[in-house]
């Protein structure tokens, strides 16, 4: 195949479009449902407001700014893809921008810029705590001012609409990997996106993960409930292809999107089962390491125990679950081998240390 060949295969996999469009028309799309800037999105492009004032000054001073990608979804709603904190701070500022309960955000009061020093304590309108606020003749030639907005239609597949938003976005200011995957996950499909992060809300899964509030509030309990679903099933001979475990998860969020209701149903059975009789086994110490010489669980959650125990029970679903004894039985069994001894995972890849411990724990809840 030539490089024209291939240029051609994959330029047909896109379709897009461009054009223009004024703020007071993006606005009106906003307000009527027909642009989608999803909560986690705007949890985690949050500007300060020095930037949010920047942004409003390079408006007013005409300023081209970059193009905006929006994907359209099935229903022709537009998902933004890349200029989240740009249309959040232009509607915030607007006041129209609203949060996941569909409550009206506090409007943006500028602080100052490098240019108008005039724009300090600035709004868009009257408000409350701001000392000056646009004139009428500016808050129209702001509603004039044209954005370039790239659309990607919904023809487009998903693995290019979820390959091209990972080109767009840089994501420097993320703090971790699975705010990005939640970003991706979002943009294919709002409703695997609400499933995860509904399954990972499960009352025995969280008492068992037993994660601190800043593990939690870095969606860590996410990316479990992700590795859960993606590894409970992977062939054997699977696992020697993984690498890296988060470029792994990130891609293998396109194969989720996939998953259709039935599926869905069964991998959330799966986990609930799982977890549950988890819990039923130990509560938050099932999943922590078990001390034979002291008799007592020890440390924080770990993922040893997680690949072994959950998946390993997981894997044998649906079909029936073991006794709470059985299970603290097969829990003594793993750490009383020698390979999962203290410190056997120190300096080992994840990816390495799976082709031990997801076969282990198979093999465990097969006797």
């Amino acid at each position: 195949m030539t490089l024209e060949n291939e240029i051609e295969q994959y330029r047909r996999r896109i379709a897009t479009d461009s054009y223009p469009m004024s703020i007071g028309e993006l606005a009106n799309l906003y307000k009527d449902g027909e642009i989608d800037i999803h909560p986690e999105f705007q949890r985690i492009f949050r500007w300060r407001i020095e930037q949010s004032s920047r942004l409003i000054e390079s408006i007013l001073l005409g300023i081209p700014l970059p193009s905006m990608f929006v994907a359209q979804n099935e229903k022709g709603v537009w998902d933004v893809v890349d200029g989240v904190q740009r249309m959040s701070t232009i509607f915030q500022f607007m006041g129209i921008l609203k949060d996941e309960d569909g409550n009206l955000h506090d409007p943006l009061v500028c602080t100052k810029p490098p240019f108008l020093s005039q724009l300090e304590s600035c709004a868009y309108e009257e408000r409350e705590g701001a000392q000056r606020n646009l004139t009428p003749a500016q808050r129209i030639d702001f509603k004039r001012a044209r954005i370039d907005v790239k659309i990607i239609k919904r023809e487009s597949d998903n693995r290019t609409k979820y390959d091209l938003f990972q080109r767009l976005n840089s994501f420097g200011s993320l703090a971790t990997p699975q705010e990005l995957r939640n970003c991706l996950l979002v943009s294919l499909s709002d409703k695997h996106y609400k499933w995860l992060a509904g399954i990972s809300q499960d009352r025995s899964f969280v008492g068992v993960v037993d994660l601190p509030e800043r593990l939690i509030n870095e969606r860590y309990h996410m990316e479990l409930a992700l590795r859960f679903v993606l590894l409970r099933k992977i062939p054997r001979e699977k696992l020697s292809t993984v690498g890296n475990i988060g470029d792994f998860l990130t891609s293998e969020i396109v194969s989720l999107v996939e998953y259709d209701d039935q599926r869905l149903d069964e991998e959330s059975e799966a986990f609930r089962a799982t977890f549950q009789a988890l819990r039923e086994a130990g509560g938050a110490d099932v999943l922590r390491r078990f001390n034979a010489a002291r008799e007592r669980s020890e440390g924080p959650f770990s993922l040893t125990a997680f690949e072994a125990l959950a998946l390993g029970l997981g894997f044998h679903l649906p079909g029936e679950l073991p006794s709470s004894d059985r299970i603290q039985e097969k829990r003594s069994l793993l750490w009383s081998d020698s390979r999962f001894s203290a410190g056997h995972a120190t300096g080992v890849r994840a990816d390495q240390r799976m082709k031990i411990t997801i076969p282990f724990g198979r093999q465990l809840f097969s006797r």
